[in-house]
């Protein structure tokens, strides 16, 4: 698997080769966002991993840019898995087309389990967790969903659970999601 790993931190390169290294795993790194484009045209990789917050162009900027050139022809679909620094940048990862994407700090077993998703063609969400006390005032957000479904889910997630996506309780998601 070629990997092209996006960001200017140091200790994230080291963690992700960490994570994913291997004797048929090889690594790209980009320092700036904006030598993405050409690299994925020099090599079209297996993964695209990128940093939101990564020097001049971030990995917004650089997913909106490759998805772009995808629409225009320029380029095959690429998967791209986003690392994130918090919870509200998960709109942003969304809209701008990712495939998949984690909040730092990373955990090596979750990077491999949505690196593998991504690569193989699914999508990969780390969302935040929702605490039980928040489940009453959650209601309204899920169309009528009780608390006790809600508890339920939230169970089942922290046992290690899967939550599948569902437009229903899109704003609530609040684990792993694959698909």
């Amino acid at each position: 698997m070629h990997v092209i790993l996006a960001t200017d931190a140091d200790w994230l390169v080291d963690d992700v080769v960490a994570a994913l290294g291997g004797p048929e795993t090889t690594f790209t790194h980009c320092r700036d966002g904006r030598s993405v484009v050409g690299v994925v045209k020099a090599r079209t990789p297996d993964l695209v991993i990128l940093d939101v917050q990564s020097g001049t162009m971030g990995g917004v900027a650089v997913t909106m840019d490759l998805r772009l050139d995808e629409s225009g022809g320029t380029l095959p679909h690429v998967p791209i898995l986003m690392l994130l620094d918090r919870a509200a940048d998960i709109h942003m990862a969304r809209r701008s087309g990712a495939d998949g994407w984690l909040i730092k700090p990373l955990d090596p077993l979750r990077l491999r389990r949505a690196s593998k998703a991504i690569a193989g063609g699914g999508c990969f969400a780390k969302y935040p967790r929702l605490s039980p006390q928040l489940l009453d005032s959650l209601t309204i957000y899920t169309a009528g969903c009780s608390a006790a479904w809600l508890a339920r889910h939230v169970r089942d997630v922290e046992a290690g659970g899967i939550l599948r996506w569902s437009p229903r309780f899109e704003s609530l998601l609040f684990s792993e999601l694959t698909c």
